[in-house]
């Protein structure tokens, strides 16, 4: 996994100002002085070798009206890769990692109402057999610019 300056130039460019055109790959490729197809093979080649982890929109779910919680689970080793499809299943969670913690999966849960994240962790409980699933609604959003200076 070696990046050279383009890469960290795009991958800067990524990180906050992905090119909202029918050709963002032509318009990125142009920023930093190579053509559509380098700048596509590019991204793909640092999406494979997993310094990029996906390219979306990140929206606030607070003004769009939604509500959102961070859970953790207790999840046994050997019931882990069934959690995770389970709860990976379900359109609302956004991400969620491996802890090591007695609540080893935390992952993160929007919906339109607190009441369909219950409904959702209540259903995900009953279909996994996993009971310890802590909820933690936001209370007061922090929110963290993660963007990294390459």
């Amino acid at each position: 996994m070696s990046m050279d300056r383009l890469d960290r130039e795009i991958l800067n460019i990524i990180q906050k100002a992905f090119p909202l055109d029918a050709r963002p790959f032509r318009t990125l490729g142009a920023l930093v002085g190579i053509d559509e197809d380098d700048a596509l093979e590019r991204v793909r080649r640092l999406k494979d070798e997993g310094i990029i982890r996906r390219i979306g929109a990140v929206f606030d779910t607070a003004s769009l009206g939604f509500t959102s919680t961070l859970c953790a689970a207790q999840v046994p080793a050997d019931r882990l890769e069934k959690f995770v499809h389970v709860v990976n299943s379900y359109r609302g969670v956004t991400h969620n990692y491996l802890r090591d913690y007695d609540y080893n999966v935390w992952f993160t849960f929007i919906a339109p109402t607190q009441n369909e994240i219950e409904k959702s962790l209540s259903d995900i409980s009953i279909e996994t057999g996993i009971s310890n699933i802590i909820s933690m609604p936001v209370k007061r959003r922090v929110k963290i610019d993660a963007r990294f200076r390459l």
